[in-house]
């Protein structure tokens, strides 16, 4: 059964096992609810498929107050016969005084009555851990728990039971008993590593189905909902563009073997000044030119920045702008998050129908995210404009030592591009070198570079032995030593 949720049901391999019970568990905040409610609204909305929603820790008041936040209207729901809930949070409140029980037969009864009032064919049931704090040993909980799901099989429905654990790497659930009762579990993660939140959805086991395995980023969002990411392991393309497109500058076309495959996504990474933005300006500059539409992320400078910027290399960004070919947007990344840039973008794209992308730079983003999820963001985003055959230009700063994701990153892209700065005289002197293009043959020199009012402007080959390496900048040798380039290996 799909559940609707975004990405999800790549992951479980089309949704959840009909007709039985999936246990959904974790920590305070990591988004257990959301996954129960988004599982019936999307049953309604997209399937026509009636609800019910049998709640403990909130009221019918709560969820429906929060539930909107999401654009669903429960109350509607409820009035059309579609949504039913039954309210076992007062049942909780009346057994207080009696320590160590609760009647979950009468709780049955209601849950039964409630499914076939409106035929529902889904069920959740948020959630197990405040019925079972009432119970005092494992037996018992293990004993009830099998009734529970017994009668939930008995009712053809297909059910999501949340359940609370203690850490996020810990037991599965808090009795630890939950797990090995349900046919099918997922875990929600809420990670704070080096201050910063990663939220991640697993599938632990579908006894009689297929799943992904691993933990897969996901982030909460107000029009989406629950969106994993990367979405969809997307369905992979029944062919290659052939199509070649400019990059702004005539002479590294001639170096890319008369420029960039349509469909391509390109790494150009290069330290502070090295001429990343004034390439990334350019090949906005190259869709403009040919009437196409380029959407621009700018992760380092403020727009005025970016302005003054482009006119001093005699680029209107303005005009350009006011055109409607281009659409810029520049803001830090410690604004957002990068899940939330992703799916911004991801609307964007799917709004403005661009023909080019610009990210500049993924190293501003890596300060607001791991090393995971910037890898993510580039998967899930390369998936996307792969498909829609958008060409993409992600600028960085080269790769150090330590956990930068750049280089794994470099793996996944088509076509790489490397900026670096030269030693040896008394003037500051660039150099630029094409690493790789695949399905293309590319000019192996690694060659002198300049800029100007003009913008950048390629040479010929550097003479002399020497190495040209995203860590460092190193000195040419004596030409007397020979001369040699440089391959994609090196």
């Amino acid at each position: 059964m799909p559940t609707g949720i975004s990405g999800f049901d790549d992951v479980a391999v089309g949704g959840l096992p009909v007709g039985r019970s999936t246990l959904v568990s974790g920590t305070t905040g990591s988004g257990k609810t959301l996954f129960a409610v988004e599982f019936l609204a999307r049953g309604v909305m997209r399937y026509d498929e009636p609800g019910v929603f049998v709640a403990f820790d909130e009221t019918p008041d709560d969820i429906r107050r929060n539930a909107a936040f999401l654009g669903f209207d429960i109350a509607r729901w409820e009035a059309d016969g579609k949504w039913m809930f039954v309210d076992a949070a007062a049942d909780i409140s009346e057994e207080s005084l009696t320590v160590g029980t609760f009647d979950l037969g009468a709780l049955m009864a209601r849950i039964d009555r409630a499914v076939r009032q409106i035929g529902a064919r889904r069920l959740c049931l948020d959630s197990l851990g405040a019925v079972f704090v009432r119970f005092r040993d494992r037996e018992l909980i293990r004993h009830e728990l099998l009734r529970l799901i017994h009668v939930l099989g008995s009712l053809d429905v297909t059910s999501v039971l949340t359940t609370e654990r203690d850490e996020e790497y810990g037991n599965v659930s808090r009795h630890g008993v939950e797990e090995f009762v349900l046919d099918n579990v997922v875990i929600v993660r809420n990670i704070l590593l080096n201050e910063r939140r990663r939220r991640t959805i697993e599938v632990v086991k579908f006894r009689g189905g297929t799943h992904r395995t691993g933990e897969w980023l996901f982030t909460i969002d107000q029009t989406d909902g629950m969106v994993i990411i990367p979405l969809a392991l997307l369905a992979p393309r029944e062919r290659a563009s052939q199509e070649r497109v400019c990059t702004g500058n005539s002479q590294l076309d001639a170096m890319l073997d008369g420029g960039v495959f349509r469909d391509a996504v390109i790494l150009l990474t290069g330290p502070l000044g090295a001429g990343k933005t004034l390439s990334a300006l350019q090949f906005a500059d190259a869709a403009f030119r040919a009437g196409e539409r380029c959407l621009f992320h700018a992760f380092d400078e403020t727009r005025d920045q970016l302005s003054r910027s482009a006119a001093g290399w005699g680029l209107d960004l303005d005009a350009m702008e006011a055109s409607g070919l281009l659409r810029v947007t520049a803001a830090y990344p410690e604004v957002a998050s990068v899940e939330d840039r992703f799916l911004q973008i991801r609307r964007e794209i799917r709004d403005f129908a661009p023909a080019r992308l610009v990210i500049d730079s993924l190293s501003a983003l890596e300060r607001r995210s791991s090393p995971r999820t910037l890898l993510d963001f580039v998967i899930a985003l390369g998936g996307i404009v792969r498909q829609d055959e958008i060409t993409t230009l992600f600028t960085a700063a080269p790769a150090g030592v330590g956990t930068s994701p750049i280089t794994e990153i470099a793996n996944l892209t088509d076509v790489t591009i490397l900026l670096q700065y030269v030693d040896g005289t008394a003037a500051v002197q660039r150099a630029i070198a094409v690493l790789q293009t695949r399905g293309s043959g590319h000019d192996h020199a690694i060659r002198q570079v300049s800029i100007d009012s003009a913008g950048m402007h390629i040479g010929d080959p550097y003479p002399g032995v020497f190495r040209i390496l995203p860590e460092t900048a190193t000195m040419p040798a004596h030409p007397h030593r020979g001369t040699t380039g440089l391959g994609p290996d090196g």
